[in-house]
């Protein structure tokens, strides 16, 4: 016959959240796993029900009570904090020798194996939690894996948009970028203001002094634009020398007109490029959304087509306002 010693060596092996106690319900030895639950805390020499509360059969008060029906599935918890839950199974031993509860987790397994960081060497090898452990490691990982993924692809994602969005050269948006915001700006019916911007004497440049300095010109041309801009208003090149500013909500003449000014001033700076003097002017011509009843993309570029042409037949380095042409007749 085995002895008790045997019995504990044994039962460490199985099961090894086992409580074996005496037919009074004092514990006289607990599965390795169990103790380390309450390591500050020896469990043997305790009473059962000191340890642990009964939450399930509730009608039964005492552990002797329950030896006399073997097999009842038990639901307790501790009953210090953290009140960790089990769920268990008693099987008395022969000759009222006490009883063996084996405990589990159960649906707890995950919280229990983050509040005593346990491991897979903590349980038996044929439990089915060390297969749930596993699987739960993997989900995570894979989960782990898939926002890391995700969130790259995302990135890429927006990285291509503002590719498409943006002009390469300097930096500004392109025309795709202006036809899309003009399209959510009407959509909205928001008020703004459009400037065409066209560069004067920018061809002599390439001639002259290659293409290289061109380049050098428009970008240092989008950096003002952008220095006199605020940063809710959009800076569009949409050609070789022309680009397009858009002004959210800005339907004042005068600020328009002052903001005009110092972009025409500040580009008639002579630009240095490799000791050589790059003088160029800029041409500009404004409409407002304003001054159509149902404003279309089309119609709102096209005024300030008008309004430019009339400021380089005008002399250049100037700009004019499209109602100005309406006021005069010049619509065409």
């Amino acid at each position: 016959m085995i002895g008790a010693k045997d019995l504990g060596a044994l039962l460490d092996t199985l099961c090894p959240m086992f409580v074996l106690v005496d037919d009074t319900g004092r514990i006289s030895q607990v599965g390795p796993t169990l103790q380390k639950l309450r390591p500050r805390t020896p469990m043997a020499g305790q009473n059962f029900l000191d340890i642990f509360e009964l939450l399930r059969p509730r009608s039964i008060t005492a552990l002797p009570a329950l030896l006399s029906t073997p097999g009842t599935k038990l639901h307790l918890r501790f009953q210090d904090a953290p009140q960790t839950a089990f769920k268990g199974l008693i099987a008395p031993l022969p000759c009222g020798g006490g009883a063996v509860v084996n405990l589990s987790f159960g649906i707890s397994i995950l919280d229990a194996v983050r509040d005593y960081a346990l491991t897979s060497a903590d349980f038996s090898g044929t439990d089915l939690a060390v297969e749930l452990l596993y699987l739960v490691e993997a989900k995570s990982a894979a989960m782990a894996a898939s926002r890391s993924l995700n969130l790259r692809l995302q990135g890429a994602k927006l990285a291509a948009e503002e590719q498409a969005y943006t002009d390469t050269l300097t930096g500004l948006k392109n025309r795709r970028a202006m036809d899309h915001l003009l399209g959510h700006l009407i959509s909205m019916k928001s008020s703004f203001a459009l400037m065409h911007l066209d560069l004067d004497f920018f061809k002599s440049v390439n001639d002259r002094l290659g293409h290289a300095a061109g380049d050098y010109v428009l970008q240092q041309a989008a950096k003002i634009m952008l220095e006199e801009t605020r940063n809710d208003d959009t800076v569009a090149r949409v050609g070789g020398d022309e680009f397009v500013l858009i002004f959210k909500g800005m339907t004042d003449l005068e600020k328009l007109s002052g903001i005009a000014g110092r972009l025409i001033a500040h580009l008639c700076e002579p630009m240095q490029f490799e000791g050589s003097a790059c003088g160029i002017s800029a041409s500009i011509g404004i409409a407002l959304s304003t001054q159509f009843d149902e404003p279309k993309a089309m119609d709102i570029l096209h005024a300030a087509d008008l309004a430019l042409y009339a400021a380089k037949r005008n002399g250049r380095a100037r700009h004019r306002f499209y109602s100005e042409l309406s006021d005069a007749g010049h619509t065409d």
